[in-house]
């Protein structure tokens, strides 16, 4: 995508030849709800929810790595997941459910990470959250997360960009408790966001996106790392079997809702001078939330 030159004011610019215009945050709408997309959406009220949301360990055989998997069970007004030693890094494939949905997205969850007997999971890269992922991406897996729990440290979001098996994660800190996510697409754009409780929105990355306009939309929870051990090298043998060790988390989603973000042709969504992390907060969290 074309960079912006010589950033100016920040009052409205039109769009020229040799770069994007800036989006105001008076001109910023945000994502609208319904229709379509908005008919995925999951308030997880009812036990049949349930059969929304699609696992993949189903319709790409792989391994089974949730122990337990609920909606309107465990937790009330709530999906749940607990899942056995798995990770979703480089080429390792973990926990996932999700839809499939076509287009530019807003996905937002309202979620709470916890380990198995309360706290924070004290397991290195115990995490639960949002992913948006290629189908069928196995030999060279593609997709984009954003979740919350322990990382390197617990505490933490970490956004996670995986492509062609190679992943960047960024890891920021946050409180414990229910934290906001947000994963969106615009354009070829992929934003992930983030809000503590009572807090307010940041953005935690943005990535340029070749993606096709097919993708699993949904949820994910994985957990203790450090168990694959030698298998930390060899993706395609710890995928093939369930690895034993000390699984330390419990992930609770209140909701997930998906809406449609919209942005003008000038906006280049990449670039902070474009698209100001405040606008882009804007553009893609719904209204209110």
């Amino acid at each position: 995508m074309s960079v912006l030159s010589g950033c100016g004011t920040t009052t409205a610019a039109q769009p020229t030849p040799t770069g994007p215009g800036i989006l105001t945050l008076q001109n910023a709408a945000p994502p609208a709800p319904g229709g379509e997309v908005g008919e995925a959406s999951t308030e997880f009220d009812d036990a049949a929810d349930l059969k929304m949301w699609t696992k993949l360990s189903e319709t790409e055989k792989d391994v089974d790595r949730l122990t337990k998997y609920d909606v309107n069970k465990t937790v009330n007004g709530a999906m749940y997941l607990e899942p056995n030693v798995s990770a979703w890094f480089d080429g390792f494939r973990g926990p996932f459910v999700y839809q499939e949905l076509a287009g530019d997205i807003v996905m937002h969850a309202r979620v709470k990470v916890e380990g198995r007997s309360g706290g924070q999971p004290k397991r290195k890269f115990s995490l639960g959250g949002l992913m948006a992922r290629q189908p069928g991406s196995y030999a060279k897996p593609n997709w984009v997360s954003v979740t919350t729990g322990t990382a390197e440290k617990s505490g933490q979001v970490e956004a996670k960009l995986t492509q062609d098996g190679s992943s960047k994660p960024k890891e920021v800190a946050v409180k414990s408790g229910w934290v906001d996510l947000a994963l969106a697409r615009v354009g070829r754009v992929f934003v992930a966001l983030y809000k503590e409780d009572k807090g307010t929105w940041k953005v935690a990355q943005r990535w340029p996106s070749s993606l096709p306009d097919v993708l699993q939309w949904g949820v994910t929870a994985y957990t203790d790392w450090d168990s694959y051990s030698t298998l930390k090298k060899d993706a395609t043998k710890g995928n093939a079997k369930q690895v034993k060790g000390t699984p330390d988390l419990k992930l609770t989603v209140d909701f997930v809702r998906f809406l449609r973000p919209e942005l003008p042709d000038y906006a280049d969504p990449l670039n902070p001078a474009s698209v100001s992390d405040e606008v882009l907060i804007k553009a893609m969290t719904p209204a209110g939330a």
